[in-house]
């Protein structure tokens, strides 16, 4: 088991390197070219994004966000920490509880942060979980264990704090086929992936790609209604993004005017909520 997680993860590693190399001409999922609504004063809107992970940065992205008086939102899955627990175990019910009373907004990102692999000719959908007792086991779904395992974040999410899920959800890896699009749909949830000057490049190689070259991307390409996508904590990266990009991140963007909001009202998808 050890073995195929470690081969998912160095595919999963090439795949987010090719993506940001790319990523100035095709996002992972295309946003509709919709401008966003932005507050009154502001030169437009960026939504940031933050996908479970190690968690190793999860407090000190609540804590800047809450200096900033922001509102992002968070896509969940049960994934391993560096306190040794998982990020939806009974331990973070407090940290999920504080975010919820700040404001922001949550989506699924599977329980078990499951890749998909293709689609099956009989309409299943080739998968691999990368937690759980399926870790690294490539498994045949149909559309209705998927849309389970969707709402398997909902359920623990509701049970740690009260609150439900908004309906969306973001594929691991952002990777989608047309079955596993439709399955997610059918049972009621929206896609978001993020926008092509919006890729963080968190999980990159901090030789190839140093903070200050990834910052000055960010900065130089955001634009209104673009959705950021960043991790609360990556394990391969030996240089965190996050203690030293993203507070410069806001405070540029700050600069040129620009306000956040959460996907709650993004053009995309405020109405399907």
């Amino acid at each position: 088991m050890a073995c195929s997680l470690q081969i998912v993860r160095r595919i999963c590693k090439k795949a987010v390197a090719a993506l940001w190399l790319a990523s100035a001409i095709w996002p992972v999922q295309q946003s509709a070219a919709v401008p966003a609504t932005a507050t009154s004063g502001c030169q437009g809107t960026v939504y940031l994004t933050f996908d479970t992970g190690s968690q190793s940065q999860a407090a000190f992205i609540a804590s800047v966000l809450r200096r900033h008086h922001i509102r992002a939102t968070f896509f969940l899955a049960n994934e391993k920490t560096v306190n040794q627990d998982y990020s939806l175990d009974p331990t973070w019910a407090a940290y999920w509880k504080s975010l919820v009373q700040d404001g922001h907004a949550f989506g699924t990102h599977t329980f078990d942060h499951v890749y998909v692999i293709r689609d099956l000719p009989d309409g299943r959908i080739l998968v691999r979980p990368q937690f759980g007792a399926h870790a690294g086991q490539t498994q045949s779904w149909t559309a209705q264990q998927y849309c389970e395992e969707l709402r398997r974040v909902d359920e623990r999410f509701s049970t740690l704090t009260g609150h439900r899920l908004d309906l969306l959800w973001r594929a691991p890896g952002g990777k989608l086929t047309p079955e596993l699009l439709k399955a997610g749909e059918a049972c009621g949830y929206r896609h978001v992936g993020w926008s092509p000057a919006g890729f963080s490049g968190d999980e990159l190689s901090s030789e190839k790609f140093p903070n200050p070259m990834l910052l000055k991307k960010l900065l130089d390409h955001l634009s209104d209604g673009d959705i950021f996508m960043a991790h609360l904590g990556i394990w391969s990266r030996r240089q965190a993004w996050m203690p030293e990009n993203l507070e410069p991140l806001i405070t540029g963007l700050e600069q040129k005017n620009f306000c956040f909001a959460t996907l709650r009202e993004h053009p995309s998808y405020k109405l399907k909520q």
